[in-house]
């Protein structure tokens, strides 16, 4: 059974995963805009991702007879000054995810919750690679500036990003 901090905490995240997913959906609009259609299908495949992660901690919190309590998620932007700005603002948005993980990952420590630590230590892990990812694509499009062909290569690397393998289940 999850202590009502914990639960309450568990709940905060499963919103702040499903705005990530809606944050990435409005960077879809926004690169589908720009007809990057790379960095669209990339910011997509993120959304599909955090919208999965929400899904995992929803599903575990289930499992341990807690009740899910969905809340209102907040409209995201929906524009940007130029593509290396919405993939700033990306890297940005995961540094703050993993601050949220890692306090949830403390208060699981807390609260003596091995369970819940262990998921955390998922999300840990995910986060380095999310953080890293992001990261990449930024210092990429910082290197070519504002030069179309330098654009147009990134974009056609990022629409090979394959579809992220389902994680909502609790076990996974």
């Amino acid at each position: 059974m999850l202590s009502p901090k914990l639960l309450q905490a568990l709940n905060k995240q499963i919103n702040e995963e499903y705005y990530s997913s809606y944050l990435y959906q409005a960077m879809v609009a926004y690169m589908e805009d720009l007809n990057l259609d790379g960095c669209a299908h990339w910011m997509k495949m993120q959304a599909e991702e955090e919208h999965q992660h929400a899904l995992k901690i929803f599903n575990y919190v289930i499992e341990r007879g807690g009740r899910v309590q969905l809340l209102e998620v907040k409209a995201p932007p929906m524009e940007w000054d130029s593509p290396l700005a919405a993939f700033e603002a990306a890297l940005g948005h995961e540094k703050i995810m993993t601050k949220s993980i890692s306090a949830l990952a403390d208060l699981a420590q807390d609260e003596k919750d091995h369970a819940t630590n262990n998921l955390m230590q998922w999300y840990v892990t995910e986060q380095v690679e999310e953080e890293a990812n992001v990261d990449d694509i930024v210092k990429k499009l910082k290197l070519v500036g504002d030069s179309g062909p330098g654009l147009f290569m990134i974009d056609r690397e990022l629409k090979s990003r394959p579809a992220p393998n389902p994680v909502a289940d609790a076990g996974a």
